[in-house]
């Protein structure tokens, strides 16, 4: 695939400028910054012993190449060289790529966070010569407004307090320490089974706009975890709602054979439904409740009718595909510009999981157009993916995207582009700062007709607006996020039938294990960020649980061993370098990577799912795929280990408590004999709770698999399904395997 030009936006600085540390930094966004005034610093040890060689406190700023307000204060402070020479003489400056050190940036945004602030990027934060931090912020404008200080001001009153008031330096460094180690290990128990997961998701729903979609209020984000949670919800509600026969087991003849495992605050799988959630006092709008069974089903109908709004608004590029990280509304119209990987990887299951349940077609086609912008924008030569897009051009953001009406007309045609402008709310004085960002929210009805008619102008924009200066893209590759890439490529691949996406997760998965792989006496680590043929290294705990999911998703799915081998050696390594031997759980960075000023060990999620929760999820299948209960019972010792912090701050926990899920409800699928057309059955189930396991007979299972001697006796290519505590008896009509899994999860 050839590269299209791309270029790194560094606002207001050309090339011959003063060259700081930063030129010798490989991330697009340190790069952004090589030509500041700032005396800048990569973190590492060498920033840190100048630190303590010049007894100066450390002014760390961290950011990312696709932050708009990062470049705001780059271009009021970082350039400006009064301001450079204050920073020059009162600190030393680190600035950090929180892409591809989370695991900093976790430490200082978690103790701005105990500051009471809310945080965000860029993250400002002063930090003793050892590194421990005393204050910080986010943005600090120029010139004191927004109710925030003068960044100068804030430098000056800082560097003074530094070296006049030791003591209150002293306080708050100690105190900031105490809380953040208190923070890894916090104490209590919760237990946590069905009926808890259907609460927690009848919560979630209660908070969902039933307008428009997403959360209510602004800004908007896609949030897919929840919307994930709220699936789940609406699977195991439509195995309580089937037809009485199944409820009884139907054809699928349930036995009860003892699967084994099991952790003490697990709670056992329970048939009695919880209350279906409401909609709020002040929302109107869809009340259909799901008591009485039928059709209806709340859970599914809000993740649908949010992806529908998001794939219709604003905060989708409807010429170019991709979503945007958020919008700055509550309808969805106006996104905040940048686009990045992970979110695009995870709105493309959830939109395969739609299409696949609803058959609306809008779905599939936003999955086909984002894989269609995953390929054509944001992979390397080599086949991974890349981190973002920037979200300005030209210094502006959102000038690439946006659109004036007599733009669309003069490329169109009047009537056409009139056409066009009635369909995607283009007007003469615009929707956003007299400007037009492209949407169909109005949702104007289309004939097949008028969509091919739209397709054919779309396109004609869209070459149009290649023409364009573009924003910058940060073309660092990523291990955990191209993990998450890889596993909804093949994810959604499998499910919609499109094997060109699974051959780009091939490509993507093998530039990772050759070029991002390292062995290491004998066993195989991974980096984390990969770029211009430099490997930051060694990788984070969240590398390893991504491409390890990965690694597993194409054994499933093709049934190759060499992924199973993979995985197992990136999970021995995660288990020798990462395990925190008192909860189970695992650190972010390895025993053996550089000394911060603690480890981190945060368990809730963020912008992407928490690394222990990846790795649950991975020990459950490992379990099934090679036969080893330890592998179940070192995931329910970490699931049981990070609960306590689950039941403080539940909702910051949705990827556990959506992988407590599969182990209490996910379905194995034991594939045997030569049977395709069973197991592509198997494999077109909701890749969110089912497992399959292909075996040609019964010595390709362990000996105490549940389904040994039924597969010793079975007469010809059958499969079994496992749930809970039981397993099925062979099903051998590939048309009757989903209701056989239904049947046996109820």
């Amino acid at each position: 695939m050839n590269e299209k030009p791309w270029h790194h936006i560094v606002p207001g600085m050309d090339d011959t400028a003063h060259l700081n540390r930063l030129a010798q930094a490989t991330s697009p966004y340190l790069l952004q910054h090589k030509h500041n005034p700032v005396d800048w610093w990569q973190w590492g040890p060498e920033a840190l012993a100048a630190a303590r060689a010049q007894n100066k406190p450390i002014l760390l700023s961290i950011g990312y190449a696709a932050c708009h307000w990062c470049h705001v204060m780059a271009h009021e402070s970082f350039e400006d060289a009064d301001t450079a020479r204050l920073m020059n003489a009162l600190f030393i400056n680190i600035k950090v790529d929180r892409e591809e050190r989370p695991d900093i940036d976790q430490i200082y945004m978690t103790a701005l966070h105990l500051l009471g602030e809310q945080g965000g990027w860029p993250l400002t934060m002063f930090l003793t010569p050892a590194g421990e931090p005393v204050w910080g912020g986010t943005y600090f404008p120029k010139d004191s407004r927004f109710g925030r200080p003068a960044f100068k001001d804030v430098l000056q009153q800082l560097a003074r307090i530094f070296r006049e008031e030791p003591g209150r330096v002293e306080q708050n460094r100690a105190a900031l320490l105490a809380r953040l180690a208190a923070c890894a290990h916090p104490e209590g128990k919760v237990t946590v089974g069905v009926a808890e997961l259907d609460a927690a998701a009848a919560q979630i729903g209660n908070a969902f706009d039933s307008v428009n979609g997403g959360l209510r209020g602004a800004p908007k984000f896609p949030q897919p975890f929840l919307l994930e949670m709220l699936w789940r919800a609406g699977q195991r509600e439509a195995s309580r709602n089937l037809p009485p026969a199944q409820r009884r087991g139907g054809s699928a003849n349930a036995e009860g054979v003892s699967r084994g495992g099991g952790s003490s605050s697990i709670a056992p799988p329970t048939p009695d439904p919880s209350p279906p959630f409401a909609i709020g006092p002040a929302q109107e709008g869809r009340t259909r409740w799901l008591a009485g069974g039928g059709d209806s089903n709340l859970f599914f109908e809000t993740v649908e009718h949010s992806l529908e709004r998001m794939s219709e608004g604003g905060i989708y590029d409807h010429l170019g595909g991709g979503f945007s990280r958020y919008s700055v509304d509550e309808k969805w119209l106006v996104p905040h510009f940048e686009k990045m990987l992970y979110d695009n990887a995870q709105l493309l299951e959830l939109l395969a999981l739609a299409y696949a349940r609803s058959g609306n077609k809008l779905f599939r086609r936003r999955a086909q157009e984002t894989v269609g912008w995953l390929a054509g924008e944001m992979t390397t030569k080599d086949g991974a993916f890349c981190a973002s897009l920037d979200a300005d051009s030209e210094g502006e953001e959102g000038k690439f995207y946006v659109w004036g009406k007599n733009e669309i007309i003069e490329l169109l045609g009047p009537d056409a582009g009139n056409f066009f402008a009635w369909h995607y709310d283009v007007s003469d004085e615009g929707n956003f700062e007299g400007h037009n960002i492209l949407n169909h929210l109005a949702s104007h009805p289309r004939t097949e007709e008028a969509e091919a008619r739209l397709a054919t102008l779309r396109q004609i924009l869209f070459e149009a607006r290649e023409q364009r200066v573009r924003p910058g893209r940060d073309d660092k590759v990523l291990a955990d996020w191209n993990g998450l890439t890889i596993t909804a490529l093949v994810n959604a691949g499998v499910l919609l039938g499109e094997p060109d996406w699974i051959a780009m997760a091939r490509r993507a998965f093998d530039f990772i294990a050759a070029n991002m792989t390292r062995d290491v006496n004998g066993e195989q680590r991974l980096g984390h960020s990969w770029r211009a043929g430099q490997l930051l290294f060694p990788g984070l705990a969240s590398d390893f649980t991504a491409m390890t999911k990965a690694a597993l998703a194409l054994h499933e799915a093709s049934g190759e061993r060499r992924y199973l081998d993979t995985a197992l050696a990136w999970q021995r390594a995660l288990d020798a370098h990462y395990t925190d031997a008192a909860t189970g759980g695992y650190f972010l960075t390895a025993d053996d990577a550089e000394g911060l000023v603690l480890r981190p060990h945060s368990t809730a999620d963020d912008a992407t799912p928490n690394h222990n929760a990846v790795a649950a999820g991975n020990l459950i299948r490992l379990a099934v795929f090679t036969g080893d209960h330890a592998w179940r019972d070192k995931a329910d010792r970490l699931i049981d280990g990070i609960l306590a912090t689950a039941g403080q701050n539940l909702f910051g926990h949705v990827a556990l408590l959506n992988t407590l899920d599969l182990r209490l409800t996910g379905a194995e699928i034991v594939v045997t004999g030569d049977a395709p057309a069973l197991a592509d059955a198997a494999l077109k189930l909701a890749f969110t709770t089912r497992i399959v396991l292909r075996a040609r007979s019964a010595d390709d299972l362990p000996a105490s698999h549940p389904a040994q001697e039924k597969l010793k006796t079975a007469n010809g290519p059958a499969a079994f399904v496992c749930a809970g505590e039981r397993c099925s008896l062979p099903v051998t009509d590939a048309a009757g395997l989903a209701d056989a899994v239904a049947a046996m999860r109820r």
